[in-house]
């Protein structure tokens, strides 16, 4: 016979294994090791330029790694400056961009690497004569999402 402490018991475990479940879908599957390949990554174009959407998802210390890649044409900015709660890095691939962060204005070339931190002004502009293209890898610390 089953007794009131068997049902109590199994509406626990129930309660628990669909916490976990759904869990689980929320945060989605985690990233794995992968290689991305340039050419295989869609293009789409925007009203300065375009952009390349390689990942963004959950990681096994991150709540979420993204990077995209985008394109900019010559004296244009893709967005007006802004600031957010992720950090992220901007590594130029090519052409010359404007970075103004709190207000300081410093020149990035091919090679150059741009760090905006966690809520600071930031903002950036193609000041060449050709296209500027660069990566943007942000991430979101265990916690941020949940914040958002």
């Amino acid at each position: 016979m089953i007794s009131k402490r068997d049902i109590v018991i199994a509406l626990i475990s129930c309660c628990v294994t669909c916490a976990v479940v759904a869990s689980a879908q929320k945060t989605g599957v985690l990233m794995s090791s992968a290689v991305f390949d340039w050419d295989k990554v869609g293009v789409k174009e925007t009203a300065t330029g375009a952009t390349r959407d390689f990942f963004k998802g959950p990681t096994a210390t991150l709540d979420q790694l993204e990077c995209h890649v985008t394109t900019v044409k010559a004296g244009e900015a893709s967005h007006a400056a802004h600031s957010h709660p992720e950090e992220e890095l901007i590594i130029v691939k090519e052409g010359t961009l404007e970075s103004v962060q709190n207000g300081e204005v410093k020149k990035a070339g091919p090679g150059s690497i741009i760090f905006e931190a966690s809520n600071q002004l930031h903002g950036m502009r193609n000041v060449g004569s050709t296209p500027a293209t660069y990566f943007v890898i942000k991430w979101y610390s265990p916690g941020m999402l949940k914040k958002q």
